[in-house]
């Protein structure tokens, strides 16, 4: 079951670029094939809220790609750069 996931990211002042940036390189050394892309969006009432879509396979894939990259310390970086917690929301097409 297909499905998108809603992050949202708020980085510290003046570095939302910064962690887009950091993020697609992520993206782009560790693809895994049930992960199919991702969209940013930026909010127009908050300049450093960096808003990413991605479509996985799964939620399964989602969780386990994300639980192996925190483990071996791939988003320590990321975390870094916020301004506080990162929420995420998975979701699917209703049929």
């Amino acid at each position: 079951m297909a499905v998108k996931v809603i992050v949202e990211l708020k980085a510290q002042p003046g570095r939302r670029d910064e962690l887009r940036s950091f993020i697609e390189q992520l993206a782009a050394r560790d693809r895994p094939s049930d992960y199919h892309g991702s969209t940013y969006y930026e909010s127009l009432d908050d300049p450093d809220l960096l808003i990413d879509i991605a479509d996985w396979e799964s939620p399964e894939a989602r969780t386990s790609h994300m639980a192996k990259a925190m483990a071996a310390g791939a988003y320590g970086p990321v975390l870094q750069l916020l301004a506080a917690p990162f929420r995420a929301t998975v979701i699917r097409q209703l049929s």
